[in-house]
């Protein structure tokens, strides 16, 4: 795992619950948005026609989450993103959470390639598989 993506964020209040922290599932969503923001800026390959005019989907299959350290309003953040393991249907992904060197959120993510209209398991494409790949070993 050499090569990493990158993007700061800044925490708002509508990330946050009662209690003033980032409400787990806007982590989540934040992690969308990087890995949308990977493929295109990161690959070279537009999420936006990878999933509408390809119709090849990039669902979660698997997901696990370690929560640390607590995120707060206002808080300035870094989300980062390395490829773990490239499958045959499958990228695992590793995603994290850090604010300075503090690591906030750890989670790894398993997504499968579909086909959106039939919702199956397809190979990764072959573009996808290349660009995962030089990513992965930092060229």
């Amino acid at each position: 795992m050499t090569g990493r993506f990158e993007r700061p964020r800044h925490i708002r209040f509508a990330h946050c619950d009662p209690a003033g922290i980032v409400f787990y599932p806007q982590y989540l969503v934040m992690f969308n948005g990087l890995v949308e923001d990977w493929i295109t800026d990161g690959l070279g390959i537009p999420y936006p026609d990878l999933i509408g005019r390809r119709r090849i989907g990039l669902p979660t299959v698997s997901l696990h989450c370690e929560f640390k350290a607590v995120s707060r309003m206002g808080d300035d953040v870094t989300l980062g993103l390395q490829v773990e393991a490239i499958g045959s249907r499958s990228l695992t992904l590793r995603l994290d959470c850090v604010s300075g060197e503090e690591r906030r959120v750890q989670v790894r993510n398993v997504i499968v390639t579909t086909r959106l209209d039939t919702h199956r398991a397809v190979a990764l494409p072959d573009d996808l598989r290349a660009a995962v790949a030089r990513f992965r070993d930092g060229g």
